[in-house]
């Protein structure tokens, strides 16, 4: 039994190298487009961000920019902290955290909002659920709502002192970052 193979000729190496030709250009041609959808250094900069929590007393709070949206830091009173925990749960229009950092389905509780040992800390993104408002409240002259928390002037959405939605349009409480601490007095957000 005898088998004759052919021989490659000129052409089968024409179409071998014309297909090499064909897909090294498409790869370097497509490759512009493909890195161009990645982050640029100043996005990859704002991914995450480092407080320094130290010159924030007690009862104060401060607003820090991180991928161009308000995040609220609040460093909490016991009386704050208490009046966040003795809220039911029931009481509430979200009952939901809106924790990054927990699972979605994670209740609103006072512990569930900030992180455990840290409880004097609240931070949140701050920007009103309903249509996207900055609310009072960060100031020390602000209002701060009927709960004494934050108040967004828009239309009127009242949170509490653990950030949850308690009266008016907003559904949902406000969102927490994920974040972590570094050392006592330093944080790190995303």
């Amino acid at each position: 039994m005898a088998i004759d193979a052919e021989e490659p000729d000129r052409r089968d190496f024409l179409v071998l190298a014309a297909s090499a030709f064909v897909t090294v250009g498409g790869a370097l041609t497509l490759w512009p487009f493909i890195q161009q959808m990645n982050p640029d250094a100043g996005a990859q900069a704002l991914a995450s961000i480092e407080v320094d929590l130290a010159p924030v007393k007690e009862g104060q709070a401060i607003t820090v920019l991180w991928r161009g949206k308000p995040v609220f830091i609040r460093h909490r009173t016991a009386e704050e902290i208490a009046t966040a925990k003795a809220v039911d749960i029931k009481e509430l229009i979200d009952e939901y955290a809106r924790n990054d950092a927990l699972p979605e389905d994670a209740l609103a509780t006072d512990p569930n909002r900030t992180k455990e040992g840290h409880e004097n800390w609240l931070i949140m993104v701050g920007i009103c659920t309903h249509l996207g408002c900055i609310p009072k409240g960060q100031a020390l002259g602000d209002k701060k709502g009927d709960f004494g928390g934050w108040l967004c002037p828009c239309h009127g959405s009242h949170y509490d002192t653990a950030g949850r939605i308690r009266k008016g349009p907003a559904p949902r409480n406000l969102e927490v970052p994920v974040y972590g601490f570094i050392s006592d007095t330093k944080i790190k957000i995303g």
